[in-house]
């Protein structure tokens, strides 16, 4: 059996490689570069199961021979981070939707047993919770409208061409090869810079807030028991269901000195997945706890090194479209 990972030499694409590699499968990985890095699969150069072909999504056809014999699609590829999706959004709408559409009509035209997506729980907006998958969607800014619309893309090809797929609306992931470049963006990454070089933490409001924290390899394997079991046309939540304060994560990195930065409107103060679903569904659960997978990431905190150091100032120039075109939400 072979699988296409799209965005595979990326965060939680890599991961999910190693899943599919590891359980026999042939792999063909497809990336641009752009937010992946060889780093994360070099380790599969000697491996003749594995195939690394650097391409955009949206220049792929159903006829490349890379796309020879493909069972299963997993369609990570895609454009990630919040503030720049205001500042350009059509560059988040053509990535994020149409790369998707180009890949289901792959997918269509491959006869693929099964297409799973990789959505976000920002659909949700400022969810209750906890927030199971049949809360009303509310995209709050134009990343979670362009992953929306391409799940909403993946089940009109379920509906109309009889494609199996499913959609899988990842939480808080977190753990090695997380992006080290671009945008500013996720707190674990930001944090673990400014540890590395000795900085103060950059604290957004009190730091009482919790997010849904879940470890990379759960979420790449609930991608993995996703694709090979006989369920499809169903969305997931794949999240740990034990909000984390951010002051615990800094407690747990080692943290000391603090800079507050004003909190953001539009942002929730939880997020907590209802994943009684997948659970019951797919027998996934999570497996690695927060204090160990923190732990695993202090391990690996070399990977950071070159990742870009943010302090108050620059944080405050790289988010001043959210405060300019969210602050009166």
């Amino acid at each position: 059996m072979k699988a296409l990972i799209t965005g595979g030499a990326g965060f939680i694409g890599s991961h999910c490689a190693d899943i599919f590699l590891t359980n026999g499968y042939e792999v063909v990985v497809v990336d641009n570069l752009v937010g992946g890095r060889l780093e994360n699969i070099h380790h599969h150069n000697e491996n003749d199961k594995f195939l690394f072909v650097n391409k955009d999504i949206n220049k792929l056809r159903h006829d490349d021979p890379c796309l020879k014999n493909i069972d299963f699609i997993v369609h990570f590829a895609g454009i990630g981070d919040i503030v720049p999706s205001i500042e350009n959004p059509y560059d988040y709408m053509h990535t994020n939707v149409l790369g998707t559409v180009n890949m289901l009509n792959i997918a269509h035209k491959l006869k693929v047993k099964k297409f799973v997506y990789a959505a976000s729980s920002s659909c949700y907006g400022l969810a209750k919770v906890p927030t199971n998958e049949n809360h009303p969607i509310s995209t709050e800014y134009p990343y979670a409208l362009s992953k929306f619309q391409g799940e909403q893309a993946c089940f009109h090809w379920a509906k109309v061409y009889g494609l199996n797929v499913n959609s899988i609306r990842i939480f808080n992931a977190y753990g090695p090869r997380s992006r080290t470049s671009g945008a500013y963006g996720a707190v674990m990454g930001v944090f673990l810079k400014q540890k590395i070089d000795k900085k103060p933490y950059t604290l957004v409001g009190d730091g009482n807030q919790k997010r849904d924290f879940i470890f990379v390899t759960d979420v790449a394997n609930a991608f993995y028991m996703s694709a090979i079991s006989n369920i499809s046309n169903e969305v997931f939540n794949v999240g740990a269901a034990k909000p984390q304060s951010i002051n615990r994560l800094i407690e747990l990195l080692g943290g000391k000195e603090i800079e507050y930065l004003p909190k953001r409107k539009g942002e929730p103060d939880v997020t907590y997945a209802d994943i009684s679903k997948i659970v019951s569904m797919l027998n996934w659960s999570p497996k690695v706890s927060f204090e160990s997978g923190i732990a695993t990431i202090l391990e690996n905190i070399s990977y950071w090194n070159d990742a870009p150091l943010w302090d108050k100032k620059t944080i405050e120039v790289a988010t001043k479209s959210w405060f300019e075109f969210m602050g009166t939400k």
